[in-house]
């Protein structure tokens, strides 16, 4: 699909694109930079240091990746939205590198409604217990802006949009319950190359497209 075509079919919806350009030379992703797009995904640390170093300053970049705790020190200084933030170790973490650059990392909530063992994630019923524990911490320098969250990798078109139903309704609880009268919460990311539109029709906002874009991954 061509970058033109995808951005108006997303804008009518006010819906952001996150471009995935994880394993993606610099010499395509500019393509698109070219094109308008500024907010660029990557899932490995050292790969986004690199570019990031490589490439113009008003990109916006967003870490999409499971990320150790070990890692954060490393994109604490730039990355403009933490897509993974799934255990309170990492929350604390952020936190710590947030305060040393003067800065509140915003950072998303990863929660785990996919079949597959192998994804990582909050749990729908552990969610109440990661907010009371959140809240317990005091974590000045990060703040939370929404969920993200993926379906299983199945051809089965409802089960996708019943994990991307709960998604919607895990965001609404939370909004309801601990962020009402915070604007910031808002984003809700879920939705890739292979089911956006579903996504979409189940109230993402933010969509996270990749192969659609750049072809299939080089691994």
């Amino acid at each position: 699909m061509k970058y033109t075509e995808l951005i108006q079919q997303l804008s009518s919806q006010n819906v952001t694109l996150v471009a995935v350009s994880k394993t993606k030379p610099v010499s395509q992703i500019l393509e698109l930079y070219d094109q308008g797009q500024r907010i660029f995904g990557e899932n490995k640390v050292q790969e986004m240091v690199e570019k990031q170093q490589n490439m113009p300053t008003d990109i916006h970049w967003h870490m999409i990746g499971h990320l150790q705790t070990n890692k954060v020190k490393m994109i604490a200084p730039f990355v403009q939205l933490i897509h993974s933030l799934d255990r309170i170790k990492l929350a604390v973490e952020i936190n710590k590198q947030g305060k040393k650059f003067e800065r509140k990392i915003p950072c998303l909530l990863q929660i785990r409604v996919a079949q597959e063992e192998s994804k990582y994630g909050i749990l729908p019923e552990d969610l109440d217990r990661f907010m009371e524990e959140f809240h317990h911490k005091s974590l000045d320098h990060i703040t939370l802006h929404g969920i993200m969250g993926m379906a299983s990798n199945t051809d089965n078109k409802d089960q996708v949009r019943k994990e991307f139903e709960t998604l919607n309704q895990c965001f609404n609880q939370l909004k309801e319950q601990h962020f009402n009268t915070e604007t910031a919460f808002k984003i809700k990311s879920f939705g890739m190359s292979g089911d956006y539109p579903i996504a979409m029709e189940t109230g993402s906002n933010m969509v996270r497209i990749g192969s659609l874009l750049f072809g299939h991954r080089n691994y």
